[in-house]
C-alpha cells in the first residue's frame, strides 16, 4: 500500500543566502533541456541539490517544473509513482486535472499505467522539467525498469533531470551515444579557484590570504562540503594558516560527516574493502585482490565508481582509481583493530604485487610503510641504478632518510647511491662523512665475516656495483673540490676517476670527464672544456642515461654559445631532444630545459616566432619536466624575448623572479642573472639601478680579469657607454676585455665586445669603429647573430647603414639593419584612454577575460601576486572601472583584446 503523499517533497528548495553562483554549470544545464535526460551524479556534499535549485531559480524560459525530493519511503513502487504523478499534477496547474485519473496508481503499476501516464504527458502544452532529487535512495529494480520505459518514450517537450550519488540502472550508454544525455559529475561540480575564493572571502567573509585559499582548495579538492566543514572549523581561530596547512580527514567535522553519510550506510563487505585498501595510493582490481586476499576487486571498484563512493578514476579505461584524499584520511583514521593489526601483512602483499609487476619504487614505498627496513634496503639497492637513469635523485634521498642510519652504513653500495643523490641535489654537507663510512664498509666487506650480526657485518646485494666503487669515490671527491673552489684538487680527483673507472663504466667516466671539463670551463679554456663535456655526453648516451644526457647538453650548449657557435649549440639541443623522444616513455626530466635553450638561440638568430613556440612548449611541459635550475632558466629566456619585443618592464619582472628562484649547480655561474637584469636596466635608462648593481657586486674596471666574471665586466662596459664614459680609461678597459676573450678564443664575447667598441668609438674614431664593426659582422655572420646587433637600436642602425654603403659584409649588414628597424611591442593606445596600457597590463587584461583566478594569472605570467594586484589596479584606473567584469567589457568595447596573449 502506498504511503501518504508528502506535499513538502514537491517543493523546489529555496536558495540559501551567500550562495556562490555557478553560471558555468547553470548555463550548461540550460543548454541541456533539449536532451531527454540531465544526470547530476556525484558523492555526498558536492552541491547537487543546490545546483538544481540555482538553475531553476535563474531559469527565465517559462518552463514548468515538477520537483520530487526522494527519500527511503519512495522505495515502495506505489509510493514512488504516486509522488511522481503528484509532482506532475502540481507543475501543470489547471491542466493537471488530467493526472487525477492516475491516482491512486495501485499496489503495482504496470505498463498499462505507464502508457496512460505517457499519453497524459503527451497532452501537456509547453515544456516541462521533471526533477528527481536524490535518486540514489531508490534500489527497487521495478522502479528503475518503469522509469527506463518512461524515459525511452518521453514526449519531446518533457525533460527528465536526476541528481544521485550513484548512477541509476538506466541505459546511459545508449542515451550518451544518441546525444540525448547531459552529464554533470564530481569533476564538474568541484569548486574552481575563483569559486573557492568567492565562498571563503565573499559569502563567509573570512578574509583569508590568497595562499591560504589556494592551499585549502587543494586540500579539499574542490569538494564543497569539505570547504563548508573547514569554515566551521575555522570559526573562532586565530591560527587560520596553521590550521589550513594541517587540515585533513582527521578534522572532526569531516569525520562526523563521512562516518554518518557514508560508512554507516554501506554493507559490511564494502566497508571491509574500503578499510583494507585505503592505504593504497592507487587501486586496481588485481592489486586489491592481492592485498585483500580475495577475488572480485575489479567488480568492487566498478561498483564503488557507479555509487560515487569518493573514488576517482585515473584512466579512461577505468583500470586504476584512487580515493578522494580526505575520504582516505578518514578511513585510515578509523581503521578497525582487526585491520590495523593486519597492516604490515597488507603492505607486504602490496609490495609483493608491485615487485611482480616490475615496479620496485612502489614496492619500496609499501615495505617502508610496513616498517620492513631490511627488505626495503635490499629493494633500494637493486632499484637505484634505474632510478638514477631517470634522474630520480630526490626519490633516492627520501628513501635513505626513511632508513635507520646504521642500516645504511652497513651497506656501502646503498650508501654510494645515497651519496650520488646528495651530490646531484647539491646537498654536500654530509657527503665527506658518508664517503668515509663507505670506505670502512668496503674494507670490512673485503675481509669481514658476512655471517656475523648486523652490527658487525657489511651487506652487499648488488655485487655488480663493486668494481665501480673506487672510481665513484674519486668522482664525489671531485665534486667536493669543485664546490670548495679548489681547482687543483678538482683536477687531481677528476683525473683519478678516469684512471680508476672500469673501461665499461661509462657513467663514472662520463662524470669524471664532465667534472674535469668544469675545471677548464671555469678557467676559460672552452675548447678543452667542450671536448671533455662531449666525451661525457657520449659516455652517458652509451650507458643509456638519457636523462643525464639532457643535463650535460645544457652545459655543452652553453660552452658552444660562449665560443660563438650558435649552430652547434642548436645541434646539441636537437640531438638531446631526439634521444629523449626515442625513449618512448614519459617526458624525461630536462626536456623543458632543451626548449628553453632553443628559445634563447632562436631569439638570438632573430626568429621571434620560433622562440615563442619553443617557450610555449616549455610552458606546456611545466617545471616537472625541467632540471632543478629550470625555474630560473626559462624565466631568463622569456625575459630576453620580452626585451626583444620592447617590453622592458615585463623583462625586468621575469628577471626579478629569476633572481629569487636561482638554484646553483656544478656549472660555473658565468652569466649571473643579476647582471642580466642590470643590462635590461641599462636599456631602460635606469642607470641608477645598474650602478647600484655595480656597487653590490664590486665589479670594477681595474679588476683582474677572468672568464668567471667576464659577463659582469662586459655588463659594466655597457654601463660606462650608457653613461657616455667612453674616454681613455673605458676604451682601455674594453681593449683589455677583448684581449682576454681573444686569448681564450671565446668568440661569443669577442663579437659582443667588438660591437661595444664600434659603438663607443663611432663619434671619436670612425676608422676604429668600422674596424670593430667589420670584425663583429665577419664573426657573427656564419652563426646568424641578429639580436646582439638589433637591440642596440638607432646607434647600431646608423653604423649598419654606413656598413652597407661601404660594402662591409653588405648582405648580412642589410639583414641586420632590417631587424633593427622591425617594430617592437608598443603600449596599446586608444583615443578614449587618457593613459595607454603597457604590454604587461595587456597581458594581465587578456587573462582577466579567462576563467583563471588572480593567483593563477600571477603564476601564468610568472609574477608575484602583489605585482599582479598592482597591474590590475592600474588597469582599472586607466579604463575607469572598478571590477574585473567591467574591465573586460570596457576593453572589448575599445577593441584592446584583439591580439593573442604571448602565452
Amino acid at each position: 500500500m502506498a504511503s501518504p503523499l508528502v506535499a513538502t517533497k514537491l517543493f523546489v528548495p529555496k536558495l540559501r543566502d551567500g550562495l556562490v553562483h555557478r553560471p558555468r554549470l547553470t548555463d550548461r544545464m540550460g543548454r541541456g533541456t533539449k536532451s531527454k535526460l540531465t544526470l547530476i551524479s556525484a558523492p555526498a556534499g558536492f552541491g547537487k541539490t543546490t545546483l538544481l535549485a540555482e538553475w531553476l531559480a535563474n531559469s527565465a524560459s517559462g518552463r514548468a517544473v515538477a520537483w520530487l525530493s526522494l527519500d527511503q519511503t519512495d522505495n515502495d513502487l506505489a509510493t514512488f509513482w504516486s509522488h511522481l504523478v503528484a509532482a506532475l499534477q502540481a507543475a501543470t496547474g489547471a491542466a493537471g486535472a488530467a493526472f487525477t485519473d492516475l491516482l491512486p496508481v495501485g499496489p503495482k503499476p504496470d505498463e498499462a499505467f505507464l502508457a496512460k501516464l505517457l499519453n497524459v504527458l503527451g497532452d501537456v502544452s509547453g515544456d516541462l522539467d521533471l526533477v528527481l532529487d536524490d535518486f540514489h535512495v531508490i534500489d527497487q529494480r521495478s522502479i528503475e525498469e518503469g522509469l527506463s520505459f518512461l524515459l525511452e518514450h518521453l514526449p519531446s517537450n518533457i525533460h527528465l533531470v536526476m541528481s544521485t550519488r550513484a548512477d541509476p540502472a538506466l541505459a546511459l550508454g545508449r542515451l550518451r551515444a544518441r546525444g540525448e544525455l547531459i552529464e554533470i559529475r564530481s569533476g564538474d561540480l568541484r569548486f574552481i579557484p575563483e569559486e573557492v575564493t568567492a565562498y571563503i572571502n565573499g559569502s563567509m567573509r573570512l578574509g583569508l590570504t590568497a595562499q591560504d585559499i589556494t592551499v585549502l582548495g587543494g586540500r579539499t579538492e574542490g569538494w564543497i562540503a569539505a570547504l563548508q566543514l573547514a569554515v566551521l572549523s575555522l570559526e573562532g581561530r586565530n591560527d587560520a594558516t596553521a590550521f589550513i596547512e594541517g587540515f585533513a580527514g582527521s578534522d572532526r567535522y569531516i569525520v562526523d560527516y563521512l562516518v554518518e553519510e557514508v560508512l554507516q550506510r554501506v554493507p559490511d563487505e564494502i566497508r571491509h574493502f574500503l578499510f583494507c585498501s585505503c592505504f593504497l595510493e592507487r587501486l586496481s582490481g588485481s592489486l586489491c585482490d592481492a592485498v585483500i586476499g580475495s577475488s572480485g576487486g575489479k567488480a568492487m571498484l566498478d561498483a564503488l565508481d557507479r555509487q560515487n563512493l569518493f573514488i576517482v578514476p585515473l584512466d579512461d579505461r577505468r583500470q586504476w582509481y584512487r580515493y578522494h584524499h580526505l575520504f582516505a584520511d578518514v578511513l585510515r583514521a578509523h581503521l578497525p583493530d582487526e585491520v590495523r593489526n593486519e597492516l604490515p601483512t597488507l603492505h607486504r602483499r602490496a609490495a609483493d604485487w608491485y615487485e611482480e609487476q616490475g615496479d620496485r619504487p612502489e614496492a619500496i614505498s609499501q615495505v617502508l610503510a610496513g616498517g620492513d627496513f631490511e627488505r626495503a634496503a635490499e629493494l633500494m639497492e637493486m632499484a637505484i641504478p634505474d632510478v638514477q637513469k631517470a634522474r630520480g635523485e630526490a626519490i633516492i634521498r627520501n628513501w635513505m632518510r626513511a632508513l635507520p642510519t646504521e642500516l645504511v652504513r652497513a651497506r656501502p653500495v646503498l650508501g654510494m647511491g645515497f651519496v650520488g643523490a646528495l651530490a646531484a641535489l647539491g646537498e654536500l654537507g654530509e657527503v665527506e662523512g658518508r664517503l668515509g663510512d663507505i670506505e670502512r664498509g668496503l674494507a670490512a666487506f673485503s675481509g669481514g665475516d658476512a655471517r656475523s650480526s648486523l652490527a658487525h657485518r657489511v651487506v652487499v646485494i648488488d655485487t655488480t656495483q663493486l668494481p665501480r666503487m673506487p672510481g665513484a669515490m674519486e668522482l664525489y671527491r671531485t665534486a667536493l673540490a669543485q664546490v670548495r673552489g679548489d681547482i687543483p684538487r678538482m683536477i687531481y680527483h677528476a683525473e683519478r676517476v678516469l684512471a680508476l673507472a672500469q673501461p665499461d663504466d661509462h657513467v663514472s667516466r662520463a662524470a669524471g670527464s664532465s667534472l674535469l671539463g668544469i675545471a677548464y670551463w671555469s678557467a676559460g679554456n672552452l675548447e678543452q672544456a667542450r671536448r671533455l663535456w662531449s666525451d661525457g655526453r657520449d659516455g652517458l648516451e652509451h650507458a643509456t642515461h638519457i636523462a643525464d644526457v639532457l643535463g650535460v647538453s645544457v652545459a655543452l650548449a652553453d660552452i658552444s654559445i660562449a665560443q660563438g657557435h650558435l649552430v652547434e649549440a642548436k645541434q646539441v639541443y636537437d640531438h638531446a631532444l631526439e634521444l629523449a623522444a626515442a625513449q618512448g616513455v614519459q617526458v624525461l626530466r630536462g626536456t623543458a630545459d632543451m626548449y628553453a635553450g632553443l628559445a634563447a638561440l632562436s631569439l638570438q638568430q632573430g626568429e621571434l616566432q620560433i622562440a615563442h613556440q619553443h617557450l610555449q612548449k616549455c610552458h606546456e611541459l611545466g617545471e616537472v619536466a625541467g632540471l632543478p635550475q629550470h625555474p630560473y632558466r626559462w624565466r631568463v629566456a622569456a625575459a630576453h624575448l620580452r626585451q626583444s619585443e620592447g617590453n622592458l618592464e615585463g623583462a625586468v619582472a621575469l628577471l626579478d623572479e629569476a633572481v629569487r628562484l636561482y638554484v646553483g649547480d656544478f656549472f660555473p655561474n658565468v652569466r649571473p642573472v643579476a647582471a642580466t637584469r642590470a643590462r635590461v636596466w641599462i636599456a631602460q635608462g635606469r642607470l641608477g639601478d645598474a650602478t647600484r648593481w655595480q656597487r653590490e657586486t664590486g665589479v670594477g674596471i681595474d679588476d683582474e680579469l677572468s672568464y668567471l666574471r667576464e659577463f659582469e665586466h662586459i655588463t659594466l662596459a655597457r654601463l660606462l657607454i650608457a653613461k657616455n664614459e667612453t674616454g681613455g680609461v673605458s676604451s682601455a678597459f674594453l681593449a683589455r676585455l677583448l684581449d682576454q676573450a681573444t686569448s681564450g678564443d671565446r668568440v661569443g664575447s669577442i663579437i659582443e665586445l667588438s660591437v661595444l667598441q664600434a659603438l663607443a668609438l663611432r663619434t671619436s674614431d670612425a676608422a676604429g669603429s668600422f674596424l670593430a664593426l667589420e670584425k663583429a659582422l665577419s664573426l657573427a655572420e656564419p652563426e646568424g647573430y641578429v639580436r646582439l646587433f638589433a637591440e642596440e637600436g638607432e646607434p647600431m642602425a646608423a653604423l649598419l647603414r654606413l656598413a652597407v654603403k661601404r660594402r662591409i659584409v653588405p648582405t648580412y649588414a642589410q639583414r641586420l639593419l632590417a631587424a633593427v628597424g622591425q617594430p617592437r611591442g608598443r603600449p596599446q593606445v586608444h583615443p578614449d584612454l587618457i593613459e595607454p596600457l603597457s604590454e604587461r597590463e595587456l597581458d594581465v587584461l587578456r587573462l582577466l577575460r579567462s576563467d583563471l583566478g588572480g593567483p593563477e594569472i600571477a603564476r601564468e605570467l610568472s609574477v608575484s601576486e602583489n605585482t599582479m594586484r598592482t597591474h590590475t589596479k592600474n588597469i582599472y584606473e586607466k579604463l575607469g572601472v572598478n571590477n574585473r567584469r567591467s574591465a573586460v567589457r570596457r576593453a572589448e568595447e575599445l577593441n584592446l583584446l584583439g591580439r593573442n596573449s604571448p602565452h
